[in-house]
């Protein structure tokens, strides 16, 4: 049974049980203790014509699809399933190609800063004088809003993910054990939901109500375009003392990074994350593998945001040597004009 029981507790099910969520399903609880059967026999709670009732103990309106769902699944197996096979590689693949782009693009970047600063290339990010307003006030409180409902996600979501871990069951305890925890992620996400909602809001009535234009391209617009590939060169070449600081437009290609990784996020996390919220709902429209997908891109995707929040868009914005300790322009909306 290693196989079977290592899958158990890289599942919801077992990283639930393991930090004391009452609730959360256990060996016994679909297999019986005292009547344990193999799946082929009728008598079986595994078995196809019980499954239904077996799983039904726990969930609600559980329909043929949902019980197709794999509770013992192997993401890191093809022949387990292919699709899940699949996502997980290209779940696997995104998280090691974003952190490795970036890490090195940091490290190459907090060098040559060190640098400048020692030459005295820049003056401090605090400067005096004149400042030009850069965030309105909703985009300030919109900020805030992220930064309190991601850092509560973070707080409640990554225990779960990393439950064998020492320092797992101490924060889920502090937190008001598994289930409370369970309650506040839910409540983040719709507040997450929420700022999502009212920014593509925000964008429409900009777009169809106040005329403004620029969102899709051109120096206002938060969308890669081919410049942002030549200021990646040019970028590079200072790292590499080759070239100077290059001049940017309104945004920077790193910004538009973190931007379109928060859109990109929200999405992929929030439709995944509904998915596993509701289960057999979601299995009444899709196949119940996607449960297993659901569970790699949610946990993964979720890694790779709290990651790239804590590694390289909090040195993009504060640690970098140019901004140390802190840049305030997304509290005060404003920015010295000789920066912009």
């Amino acid at each position: 049974h290693e196989a079977v029981d290592a899958s158990f507790h890289d599942s919801f099910h077992g990283k639930a049980s393991s930090l004391n969520n009452a609730k959360a399903a256990v060996c016994a609880d679909c297999h019986t203790p005292h009547y344990n059967l193999p799946a082929s026999d009728p008598r079986s709670s595994i078995h196809p014509d019980n499954l239904a009732k077996t799983c039904g103990a726990c969930h609600q309106n559980v329909n043929a699809s949902f019980l197709t769902f794999d509770p013992h699944a192997n993401p890191t197996d093809p022949k387990r399933n292919f699709y899940v096979y699949l996502i997980w590689l290209g779940m696997t693949g995104l998280l090691l190609g974003v952190f490795g782009f970036f890490g090195l693009h940091d490290l190459l970047w907090l060098q040559r800063a060190l640098v400048g600063k020692l030459r005295g290339e820049f003056a401090g990010h605090h400067k005096s004088g004149p400042h030009v307003r850069r965030f309105s006030s909703m985009q300030m409180a919109t900020h805030v809003t992220i930064v309190t409902s991601f850092l509560l996600l973070a707080a409640t979501g990554l225990p779960l993910k990393f439950a064998e871990a020492p320092w797992a069951p101490g924060l889920m305890k502090l937190l008001g054990g598994a289930q409370t925890a369970g309650v506040l992620h839910r409540l983040a996400a719709i507040v997450t939901f929420g700022y999502f909602a009212w920014h593509l809001g925000a964008l429409a009535y900009a777009w169809v109500v106040d005329k403004q234009r620029g969102f899709f391209w051109g120096p206002r617009s938060m969308v890669p375009q081919p410049r942002d590939l030549l200021d990646l060169w040019a970028m590079t070449k200072y790292f590499l003392y080759l070239g100077p600081r290059p001049k940017f437009d309104r945004f920077t290609y790193w910004e538009k990074f973190d931007y379109m990784g928060v859109f990109w996020g929200v999405a992929v996390i929030g439709i995944s994350g509904l998915v596993l919220w509701m289960p057999t709902l979601a299995t009444t429209y899709l196949p119940g593998w996607v449960l297993n997908a659901a569970y790699v891109i949610h946990s993964d995707e979720a890694l790779l945001a709290t990651g790239f929040i804590f590694l390289f868009h909090f040195f993009h914005t504060h640690l970098r040597p140019e901004a140390f300790p802190m840049d305030t322009v997304v509290f005060t909306g404003r920015m010295p004009l000789e920066t912009f």
